[in-house]
């Protein structure tokens, strides 16, 4: 797969310039020169195979080849609202949900949530999503919606059927879910009982990952892994 560039305009066949941080990184970081091949995506589905033709400091002169289209992405919605877990751990948890193909991430604030996303918080999330689709090869931009509160999300209109809550406790069932569904990790002390009954009022089900208590990190990416596995 050649090197993969993103940018949010509108691509075809013909000539482009790349600007921006993109092209800086072509440029300075990767020091790509004239007749090098490279792969630009958009966020539309595919890939637009393209040769640079000339770079200069701040941008990058590119020929696009052809339109490419590459289905990478899961047959299925799969969203997961999670608490956040503290500082490069977030980072992580966004990067890995990109890779495993998950389509929509809600940052949630719950009642014993230790992380309370601020505004820039989409903004940020949004450029790791772009920088692990560069890597993994999605040519669909992971959805990071702005932070919801838990009673706030459970009135979203717009979920998957199947909704589980990931809890811990005896006599819950383990995780054996495959296929769209939306998937809600808690903060690492959990959601709190009066979260988990508004949950099972309006249909959600709780379900298990295992007798030992994870990192919410770790919750949410073994969840998805799960879920999207072929």
């Amino acid at each position: 797969m050649a090197d993969r560039f993103y940018t949010p305009d509108l691509l075809g066949p013909g000539e482009f310039n790349l600007t921006g941080a993109e092209a800086h990184h072509l440029v300075a970081v990767r020091r790509f020169a004239p007749g090098d091949a490279i792969t630009l995506f958009n966020g539309d589905g595919n890939d637009y195979p393209a040769v640079v033709l000339g770079t200069s400091k701040k941008s990058a002169s590119l020929n696009i080849l052809r339109v490419e289209p590459v289905n990478r992405e899961l047959p299925f919605p799969l969203v997961v609202a999670s608490a956040l877990p503290k500082g490069d751990r977030a980072d992580f948890l966004i990067e890995k949900l990109t890779e495993l193909g998950v389509t929509r991430f809600v940052p949630l604030i719950t009642a014993r949530s230790v992380v309370h996303p601020k505004e820039s918080t989409v903004e940020k999330f949004g450029r790791a999503v772009i920088e692990a689709s560069k890597q993994c090869g999605r040519n669909r931009l992971m959805l990071v919606d702005q932070p919801r509160t838990w009673d706030a999300y459970l009135k979203l209109p717009d979920l998957p059927v199947t909704r589980l809550v990931l809890h811990t406790g005896e006599g819950l069932p383990g995780f054996g879910e495959r296929g769209g569904c939306v998937i809600a990790v808690g903060p690492e002390g959990g959601f709190a009982p009066a979260e988990v009954e508004a949950a099972f009022a309006v249909g959600w089900r709780a379900v298990s990952l295992g007798s030992r208590v994870l990192r919410v990190e770790t919750a949410a990416v073994a969840a998805a892994a799960l879920a999207s596995r072929d």
